[in-house]
């Protein structure tokens, strides 16, 4: 079984229970430590990963009983599925933090249930006050949060959207891109920075205040 021993600062991955496949090995496989969430815990077993911490009411487990996940991981947290305050993910997402990681990634937190979609989307924001780079990948989207610069290049993701995750976002500038902008502001509402796509060998984004969703995307 894969399992690997790090000090901290490095990469963590967080698996949840939500709309996981293949593509999310490769993501696994780049990572030094292994949360699993819930369904996500089973995930990483199945595929013989250990993991660092298991976590979750592990009411949504499919093809392995709650013991032998807890045989297979490092560290087992369980809480009662009905009086609990937070959701896996995000009990998972407090444990990484903690670790004060480079680097969080978190899979399978999209999928059916658009709840719990956007609740993961907002978890980024903890991650953007601890100064800790936190990004949701899935078969198709990353999406990161920032509130001052990001550099990007062209890679597999064709399209860039920008959407405000605070009411306003102002000083938004693009370089490198099809479609650049100047100290322009964004409210939530607006679809001004849908699809954009990176034209130079680095494309630059910066603002000057405001919280802003970068979604990076690409046709399956």
């Amino acid at each position: 079984m894969n399992s690997k021993s790090s000090p901290e600062g490095d990469k963590v991955i967080i698996v949840a229970g939500g709309s996981l496949g293949d593509w999310a090995i490769r993501e696994i496989e780049r990572a030094d430590k292994y949360i699993g969430a819930d369904r996500g815990a089973e995930f990483l077993v199945l595929h013989g990963y250990e993991p660092d911490l298991a976590i979750g009411d592990f009411d949504s487990l499919q093809q392995l009983d709650t013991e032998q996940v807890r045989q297979a991981s490092k560290r087992w947290v369980d809480c009662d599925p009905v009086m609990k305050d937070y959701t896996d993910t995000e009990m998972a997402f407090n444990e990484a933090l903690a670790l004060k990681p480079s680097e969080i990634i978190l899979i399978g937190a999209t999928g059916t249930r658009l709840d719990h979609s956007l609740a993961n989307l907002h978890l980024l924001v903890q991650g953007l006050e601890a100064r800790i780079r936190c990004k949701i990948v899935d078969a198709s989207n990353e999406i990161t949060l920032i509130d001052d610069e990001l550099m990007v290049f062209p890679n597999e993701y064709k399209y860039l959207s920008l959407l405000p995750l605070s009411e306003e976002v102002h000083g938004i500038t693009l370089e490198g891109f099809l479609y650049p902008l100047k100290d322009a502001s964004l409210k939530i509402g607006q679809t001004l920075g849908i699809s954009n796509i990176v034209t130079a060998g680095v494309g630059r984004i910066t603002l000057a205040k405001g919280k802003l969703l970068v979604i990076r995307s690409k046709d399956n």
